[in-house]
């Protein structure tokens, strides 16, 4: 280092100065860049930062600039985030809005790199917005390699503690975040901000629920705002609040009871397992109100909604008109609960289907009493006003009663003492909470023109427009002004950014994925082919089973191009799916023995591959139905090296089935082996059941006199073969496995003495390499290194 410092970097830096030659100066800054990964951090900061700095603004060459803008990752990788922002990211704006396109294009390029040093701050609010800049370039070149570095900066932003999904050490995927992720994400709620829930512990827990990410908000005004609210709302009369409630329709109530208690205990188990280790040490919740602890999203001003109803009660002159707008709402209603099935595992989802059926039942309700009503015109006025002034009670003594529940004290509490209010309490939480979201998503939709009409877009995991230019990408305008391979690239990048946004933003990237699984270009289908396996991991087996499952049984059909990527990963997928999900593919695992090309014998090796993994997800009947047609097909190919794989996987199904004491199918199936095999008519076939007989013992798959009982003698007979090649597979089955055992050392042993006989026959025999093979004794370390003659 100190030789470096002392006589290298002088001459660099005189090399690169500004009056020196140009010729000069364009190399020395290339060797800088690669100079500074070799380097000490101190070094690089002190004695080469400044002048790459300064070169990044050299406005006589722009060859200099250029190198700059290409090794601009690595030399903020080489320095550290604190020089990266301070120092560096000016340079890099410069760079990105220069008159040369060329160098904004090599911006683009390393813009992942570059984002990998800086904070999360400076990444969302000074990286994002200049990446849109680029990929919006009037140059088509600078745009192209925007969106082909698109997905790679989106990955920058992925967080364990939002995301849930992490990565080892070893480089596999795990569903729970790391505890320091998680206890760093409770204690700074500045940065997406989540609810102080259990969410965080149930993350730790073995429960694969993903963590909720609530809108991003300011905590000191939303807990103003409820402090507010709850300071003007408890000076009201809790006896007219019950009064309310039991004015409610009864259907209404019995509606809005279902789930109650299990709302309620989820409820106690936020409270008590947020952060058990504050409990002890904090005052009770009757004495002192935390805003910390009770954090929740701003409850909504309904005042508006009352005075809407009051207004509907008194111009209610049209009796037709109601029942419309009811139907329109019911139509509404059920479009959202079909759209939240596919998360209904998710508590929060399964209270607002819990609100949302409720509502669905009171529209429907609505509807019958305004037809009614326009039978009876006189009484049906009266009526109808009762119903929307009842309804306008329950959600007003809800709301308030929301707030009191947010307290969590029993004197507030105290005088509720009907249990339909109780009801109409907890559903409407998860109703306000609804709206609160709605509010959010409506904010985001007013400033994303594009989505409109598409609410499940929205997330607030990575700056929207950034997944908004993301999703654009399989736009066929997008291939035909930009590049034509960009689909290519969303493919490529798609599950980092599924890794990114988390299994609970799915539904942003569903339609994308089912747009690229159907493209016309096979090269894209063969991207997300290679990396489904990956997908269905941070999916989970729900996703996966109803949104995977059916674009994995398209690509199983497709060109051989597509079905390797997915043959070459089958079994990381089957043993992420539910046992009777993956039992639907024994019989379509026979349709992989069948090519497009018969030639391409790698396909039919990596099925062989695959299966000797794949054993070991199914229970031996089906092993033996299925799997055992396919093994034995595939020892008949006529690629060599497909049928020694292929007699691999035999032996690994007679050693599932004695593994299981599945007895019978093993005997059964040897008896198969020994008709298939050692009585072929082809000397090949002997060879491979000699082959398969030391692999038994080698293995040991099988009780010994299981084998010397049903095994041995036909393999012994193989002796007076007339072929030179199976009796030398013999010979070295026998004397480098058989007779190594202990079983057939020992004294008295009566099958030693014919395996003994045997060999000496062998060491007879006229042909050399039976007799080499069969009077050698090999050492262990040469028989990895001598290869079994295959012919």
């Amino acid at each position: 280092q100190s030789d470096i410092e002392n006589k290298v970097c002088p001459i660099l830096l005189d090399l690169s100065a500004p009056d020196s030659d140009d010729e000069y100066k364009v190399e020395a800054v290339n060797i800088i860049c690669k100079m500074a990964s070799m380097l000490s951090r101190t070094t690089v900061e002190h004695m080469l930062l400044p002048r790459f700095c300064e070169l990044c603004s050299d406005g006589k060459l722009f060859q200099v600039r250029k190198i700059c803008a290409a090794n601009f990752g690595d030399i903020c990788n080489a320095v550290g985030q604190e020089a990266t922002e301070r120092l560096l990211i000016p340079k890099f704006f410069e760079l990105c809005s220069d008159s040369v396109w060329g160098m904004r294009k090599a911006c683009a390029e390393c813009f992942m790199a570059v984002s990998y040093t800086t904070s999360p701050e400076v990444r969302r609010s000074k990286l994002s917005p200049l990446f849109i800049s680029l990929i919006s370039d009037t140059c088509r070149w600078v745009r192209q390699a925007a969106f082909q570095s698109l997905g790679p900066f989106i990955s920058t932003f992925a967080n364990p503690s939002s995301a849930g999904l992490y990565i080892r050490e070893d480089g596999t995927l795990s569903i729970r975040p790391s505890v320091q992720d998680v206890n760093f994400n409770s204690c700074q709620p500045s940065n997406n901000i989540t609810v102080m829930s259990s969410s965080a512990n149930a993350a730790l827990s073995s429960s694969e629920q993903p963590m909720e990410i609530k809108p991003e908000s300011s905590t000191e005004e939303t807990s103003a705002e409820i402090h507010t609210k709850l300071s003007e709302d408890l000076n009201k009369n809790p006896r007219e609040e019950s009064s309310g409630c039991c004015a409610s329709p009864g259907e209404d109530a019995s509606c809005l009871c279902q789930g109650d208690n299990a709302a309620a205990g989820a409820a106690g188990a936020r409270k008590e397992s947020s952060f058990p280790g504050l409990s002890s040490g904090l005052p009770s919740a009757e004495d002192v109100f935390n805003t910390f602890l009770y954090w929740r999203p701003p409850l909504p001003d309904i005042s508006q909604d009352l005075e809407l109803l009051q207004f509907k009660a008194e111009k209610h002159n049209d009796a037709c008109s109601v029942p419309c707008n009811n139907c329109v709402a019911s139509n509404e209603i059920k479009k959202v609960l079909q759209s939240l099935q596919e998360h209904i595992d998710d508590p929060d989802v399964q209270a607002q289907v819990q609100v949302l059926s409720a509502a669905l039942r009171a529209a429907q309700f609505d509807s019958v009493g305004d037809c009614e009503t326009k039978k009876m015109e006189e009484s049906g006025d009266s009526l109808q006003n009762k119903m929307i002034l009842d309804e306008a009670a329950v959600s007003h003594t809800a709301c308030k009663q929301v707030q009191g529940d947010t307290l969590s004290s029993p004197a507030s509490q105290g005088d509720i003492s009907d249990q339909s209010s109780t009801s109409v309490l907890k559903s409407t939480d998860s109703e306000e909470q609804h709206r609160g979201t709605s509010v959010f998503l409506r904010k985001e939709q007013e400033n994303n023109p594009p989505f409109e009409d598409d609410k499940s877009k929205l997330q607030d995991i990575i700056p929207q427009p950034l997944l908004d230019q993301y999703l654009s990408m399989t736009d066929p305008a997008r291939a035909q002004t930009v590049d034509t391979e960009i689909a290519k690239h969303c493919a490529y990048s798609l599950p980092g950014v599924a890794l990114t946004l988390g299994r609970q933003n799915w539904h942003c990237l569903k339609d994308t994925y089912e747009t690229l699984a159907s493209d016309v270009q096979w090269k894209v289908r063969r991207t997300l082919a290679f990396s489904i396996h990956e997908l269905a991991v941070i999916l989970g087996d729900q996703l996966t089973a109803a949104d995977l499952v059916p674009i994995f049984n398209g690509f199983l059909k497709d060109l051989d191009e597509v079905r390797i990527g997915v043959l070459k990963h089958l079994y990381d997928f089957l043993k992420l799916l539910h046992a009777d999900k993956r039992r639907e593919y024994l019989y379509q695992l026979q349709e992989f023995v069948v090519t497009d090309n018969s030639r391409n014998w790698r396909f039919r090796y990596e099925l062989a591959e695959q299966l000797i993994l794949i054993l070991e997800l199914y229970n031996p009947n089906d092993v033996y139905d299925y799997l055992r047609h396919i093994a034995l097909t595939l020892c008949s190919d006529k690629v060599s090296e497909v049928r020694w794989i292929s007699f691999k996987l035999v032996v690994a199904i007679l050693q599932k089935f004695y593994a299981n004491s599945a007895n019978a199918l093993g005997l059964n199936f040897i008896n198969e082996l020994v008709v298939r095999f050692r009585h072929c008519s082809k000397w090949v076939g002997r060879q491979a059941f000699a082959f398969i007989c030391q692999a038994v013992v080698e293995e040991e798959c099988m009780p010994v006199d299981q084998f010397v009982e049903h095994l041995l003698p036909s393999l012994l007979s193989l002796a007076s073969d007339p072929v030179p090649n199976v009796r030398v597979l013999l010979a070295k089955a026998l004397r480098q496995t058989l007779l190594e055992k202990a079983y057939f050392k020992s004294v008295g042993n009566p099958h030693l003495e014919a395996a003994e006989e045997t060999i000496l026959a062998l060491q007879s025999d006229r042909d050399q390499d039976v007799s080499f093979f069969a009077t050698i004794k090999l050492k262990r370390d040469n028989m990895n290194n001598i290869t079994i003659e295959k012919q």
